[in-house]
């Protein structure tokens, strides 16, 4: 007969005996009776402040980009030009904006004043091979030489007619085109023939690359790139300032060579496959065509480009 007597209040439980182990039902009214345990984030302590930032920098950019904050300017981002002629052009325009130097060992003679820049002011400079100027540049044509540099500023079309001198003038739109070859071969026909700027309109992706800036031959750095506004607004401006639109056409335009372009020239190009936009051609006070012998529709861009350039040089020095 068992003469223990139970534990004293009112629980049923009468528990094991003194020394014996703890059943299932007391091991149970011990964990409901034990306090909760604090939340994971209060046991981890205070998140770090780097990562803090760092998230809300990325939520306010997630942000911004849906309430259309994405028009703001951005800062500049570092690039890379490539090709003798323009990486000497650059730092000759403006050496402040250079920031590394990578270059063949063959190179070295042609830009020792480079890299006398180079080290007077703590830049860094490599001599690599070939295959890591080939990655450097995305390009085999890199010519023994790939410069990181910040790029040119844009300028705004207001700022540029500001500063414009007065006289004959010639500034080219660019309406769809978008090839980077092309750009630099307009850049170079532009910067011979004395153009004071290319437009770009404001939807437009295209910039200068390390690809525009070689084919350019170093006529990049002569010749402004203008980001413009709204077209209607744009087109306004530039007829304030005197200068009369003149679009190209492949049929239906006046010959070139029998038309008297204007001394402050807005040339209107567009791409290849579109042409110009009717609302711009509609807008031009000139339309005018090359003539040749039809055996195709009509020449590259860049070449149709410096055939109207080196028109409005010869009626201008006539």
């Amino acid at each position: 007969m068992n003469d223990r007597k139970p534990p004293p209040g009112d629980s049923p439980y009468r528990g094991p005996s003194p020394g014996k182990p703890r059943d299932k039902r007391e091991r149970e009214r011990d964990r409901q009776a034990r306090p909760e345990p604090p939340p994971p984030a209060e046991r981890r302590g205070p998140p770090r402040e780097r990562q803090t930032d760092r998230d809300h920098s990325r939520d306010q950019a997630d942000a911004d980009l849906l309430r259309g904050a994405s028009d703001a300017p951005r800062p500049p981002r570092e690039q890379r030009l490539h090709g003798v002629n323009a990486c000497l052009a650059m730092f000759a325009r403006r050496p402040q904006d250079l920031r590394k130097v990578w270059l063949l060992e063959s190179r070295i003679p042609q830009l020792k004043a480079v890299l006398a820049h180079c080290v007077t002011h703590r830049l860094g400079y490599t001599v690599v091979g070939d295959e890591d100027l080939q990655k450097l540049s995305a390009s085999a044509h890199h010519e023994g030489v790939v410069f990181g540099a910040m790029p040119a500023a844009e300028l705004g079309l207001s700022d540029w007619l500001r500063d414009l001198t007065p006289g004959p003038q010639l500034a080219i739109w660019l309406d769809g085109v978008g090839n980077p070859h092309n750009l630099g071969a307009i850049l170079r026909s532009a910067a011979h023939f004395g153009v004071a700027a290319l437009l770009l309109p404001k939807e437009s992706p295209l910039a200068l690359s390390g690809a525009a800036a070689r084919v350019a031959e170093g006529g990049a750095e002569h010749v402004p790139l203008v980001r413009m506004g709204r077209a209607d607004n744009s087109l306004a401006q530039l007829r304030s300032a005197g200068f009369g639109a003149v679009a190209t056409v492949v049929r239906g335009g006046q010959p070139l060579y029998a038309a008297a372009l204007p001394e402050r020239m807005l040339l209107v190009m567009g791409a290849e496959q579109t042409g110009i936009h009717p609302a711009l051609a509609e807008a031009a006070a000139l339309r005018v065509a090359i003539p040749g012998t039809g055996a195709v529709e009509s020449l590259n861009v860049a070449a149709a480009t410096a055939v109207f350039l080196g028109e409005w040089w010869r009626q201008r020095r006539a």
